[in-house]
């Protein structure tokens, strides 16, 4: 269960084999494969001949070990993953029983990838939340639901509000679909795994630099040396500067981002039967956020008043963020298929912004005073520790004449959260106006949240091959959260629950892979949400999904389909500062995926996905009014509409051709259609167009956009430009869920790029 399935002999491979000179040795041939292949994860044994009658009286050949390979680094097939820990276990993403996507590190370094949130425009079905109400930093939705309380580090709980960067990242892994039997207490639309660049056993040193329009900068460095047999250090930098196409018309003010960060790992006795692997991970964020653009409340659709250039926030305007994470893992392999892996995490966040919400009537001030009526703007102070110990067992055997793989696993996790707003040091006029600094907390408590946590959780999974060529999957967890609030009505949690997963697999080939899934998430009230006045049902979720993976083309090319039906009960609200916890009792996303990742040929590349999402409110919610206790219920005319920032459809496209000589062409286009805004628990009118009684919430509208590269590749340096947004289109790519604003994307942006490799 540790060891990957050898995949198909490549097609290129093939091709380079079928060239080779029939004198050649079967040692050299062995060695060719095995270099080709290691790297990829997918090694493949090449067969001697049989030894000709006069083998005996021929010299024999000294055994050769293989360790250079062509790019000691890279350990995917191009944009095709091959492997992956997103099911608690190193496995080939083919072998999973559950829909899962990779955003390969090739992938995310030909677009120019900086941050998270651009790695995961290569995700179908997924969708971004705009920054408010306290939920700040990575924001995204899945098949329709919240992802930031499934946001994970290497396998380990990273639910911190911060902007996460992708310069330390072999790949991205999601895995579809309710996952609290594998990672416990989350959400119906899955799981987001950021996976880190680890040493390797060879020196390989690349240098990045990067310029480009709206004074894009920026510098890169991956660094990995070998310290002996055994071991190696790998040193990841960066430091990335961006302005915007968006400004403030009276002070010139840009959104910016200025980020910085480094990661150092460390590797003592590499594939021995005790690993020992060590890393710190920093991450600066100095940005000016970004509050985006209001709606207009005649036409629901972005306001015209103003020009969608125009950037509401002023030079005092900050979002400071610091991440330090400290790592430490311990593989013991009792034997080739028996290993166990014991991971201890500290995390320390912290965050701290003053940003300026924008208005669909009042053109920008130099002071950030155009909304006096809610005060100085959106501010906060966060610091949020966590203390992360956990162990995974995984065990292939036989048993009762069958084949099973068993993995099981202990957790704990300590998390003390703080948060608060922001102290104005100035006025609340032009001639005094409001002055915030970064940490410096109301003297009031105003938005004092503090939140203090111990979670327990044990789990066991066994996959059985109970006849040849089919398998199936049980799996079941226990987690406990015992928590302290600041809250004064719901000042403590005990909260404990059971968690499942089940499938039936057939693969009656190395290439092909059928399934029917299912999978439950929970999460207690007051974990990542709004206080509940009395304690309500947990939010859980249900997901039933059949699915097929194929592999074409000889192994070069991946193919996945998927049809889902995700249920969620006891929606909770995202916004910690509103006063309805629950924003829907019941609803229901129905989805089919398509995805394919791979070569067509040795010079064409493609990584595609589509996402075709039938969302619906089943059940509207249930609160408590915190003055009476009474029961309140939403108005009954949110049932059977659309949820909230789930478009019918998204698409995406990114494509590459080598053209000989050392140059590449490539390009893609990201679809997404429409997406409401809207706060679907009140009791009051739903949203409308003046004049009508239809349901028409705040709408961001549909976009497609097109990105450009063409690059020029040596083996030991490169050049490449990126053209982003290549027609320059106005579009919309994060919406507050709620419905009072969305975030236009980037303007037409122009990256050139070099590389230097040694």
């Amino acid at each position: 269960m540790s060891h990957l399935r050898p995949r198909p002999l490549s097609g290129t491979l093939r091709q380079l084999l079928a060239r080779l000179q029939p004198a050649t040795t079967a040692p050299a041939v062995a060695s060719l494969a095995f270099a080709m292949l290691a790297p990829a994860a997918f090694a493949q044994t090449a067969a001697a001949p049989a030894a000709p009658p006069n083998a005996a009286h021929e010299t024999s050949l000294p055994t050769v070990k293989v360790e250079a390979t062509a790019d000691p680094m890279e350990v995917n097939n191009g944009y095709q993953a091959t492997e992956t820990r997103v099911g608690k276990v190193k496995q080939d993403p083919h072998d999973v029983a559950q829909a899962v996507t990779s955003v390969t590190h090739q992938l995310m370094e030909e677009q120019q990838v900086g941050s998270l949130r651009e790695a995961l425009r290569n995700v179908s079905g997924l969708t971004f939340n705009a920054a408010e109400g306290g939920r700040a930093g990575d924001n995204m939705m899945l098949r329709g639901f919240y992802t930031f309380g499934d946001m994970y580090l290497d396998g380990i709980r990273d639910t911190a509000q911060y902007n996460r960067e992708t310069f330390f990242l072999e790949q991205v892994d999601v895995l579809r679909g309710s996952a609290s039997m594998l990672f416990g207490r989350g959400q119906a639309g899955g799981v987001i795994n950021l996976v880190s660049k680890t040493p390797k056993r060879a020196d390989a040193y690349t240098l990045t630099g990067s310029l480009g329009t709206e004074t894009y900068s920026e510098v890169t460095a991956d660094l990995n040396k070998r310290l002996g047999e055994d071991s190696a250090i790998r040193v990841n930098l960066m430091k990335r500067n961006e302005g915007s196409w968006r400004e403030n018309p009276v002070t010139g003010t840009e959104p910016e981002v200025d980020r910085g960060g480094a990661q150092v790992s460390l590797s003592l006795g590499m594939q021995t039967d005790n690993e020992l692997n060590f890393s710190y991970l920093y991450l600066r964020n100095r940005d000016i956020p970004d509050y985006g653009f209001s709606f207009d409340s005649a036409t629901r659709a972005p306001n015209t008043n103003f020009s969608p250039d125009t950037f509401w926030g002023v030079d005092g305007n900050f979002d400071d963020s610091d991440v330090n994470v400290v790592t430490g893992s311990w593989t013991h392999r009792f034997s080739p298929k028996t290993e166990l892996l014991t991971s201890l995490r500290y995390g320390d966040y912290e965050r701290s912004y003053w940003a300026r919400t924008p208005s669909a009537t009042v053109a920008p001030s130099d002071t950030g005073l155009n909304l006096p009526s809610t005060g100085v703007g959106p501010t906060r102070s966060m610091d949020y520790e966590t203390l992360t110990l956990q162990s995974v067992l995984t065990s292939s055997f036989r048993a009762w004449d069958m084949k099973h793989e068993v993995v099981g696993g202990i957790e704990y996790l300590y998390e003390d959260s703080h948060r608060a707003s922001l102290q104005n040091l100035g006025g609340t006029d032009a001639i005094n106006p409001p002055d915030l600094e970064p940490y410096v907390e109301s003297t009031t408590g105003a938005g004092l949240n503090n939140f203090n946590g111990n979670s327990y959780a044990l789990y066991l999974q066994d996959t059985v091959e109970f006849i040849p060529f089919w398998k199936a999957t049980l799996g079941v967890r226990r987690d406990q959260l015992d928590a302290e609030y600041s809250s004064a009505s719901s000042p403590e949690l005990s909260y404990g629950e059971w968690s499942y997963r089940a499938a039936l697999s057939y693969q009656p080939t190395e290439t092909a892979h059928y399934y029917f899934g299912y999978s439950d998430s929970f999460s207690p009230t007051a974990d990542l949400y709004q206080l509940t006045v009395a304690p309500q049902p947990p939010e859980t979720s249900e997901v039933y999904e059949i699915g097929a993976k194929w592999m074409f083309f000889e192994g070069d090319l991946s193919f996945r389909t998927a049809l889902y039906t995700a249920t969620k009960y006891w929606e909770r609200n995202t916004d910690l500062e509103a006063t309805a916890a629950i924003l829907t009792k019941k609803r229901r996303t129905n989805g089919i995926e398509l995805e394919a990742a791979g070569r067509i040929t040795p010079n064409w590349e493609v990584f595609t996905g589509l996402a075709l999402m039938d969302s619906e409110i089943l059940e509207v919610a249930e609160n408590i009014n915190a003055t009476t206790g009474a029961i309140t219920v939403a108005n009954a005319g949110y049932e059977g509409q659309r949820a909230r920032n789930t478009p019918e459809y998204t698409f995406n496209l990114w494509t590459t051709y080598k053209l000989g000589g050392g140059w590449k062409i490539g390009g893609g286009v990201e679809v997404k259609g429409d997406r409401y805004g809207y706060s679907p628990s009140g009791s009051g009118a739903v949203p409308t167009l003046p004049g009508s009684t239809e349901f028409h919430p705040n709408t961001a509208p549909s976009y497609d956009r097109w990105d450009a590269m063409v690059a020029y590749e040596q083996k030991s340096w490169a050049a490449r430009l990126n053209v982003k947004n290549l027609f320059d289109e106005v579009y919309y790519d994060s919406l507050y869920d709620n419905g009072s604003f969305t975030v236009p994307g980037t303007g037409r942006q122009i990256i050139l790029t070099g590389e230097l490799k040694y």
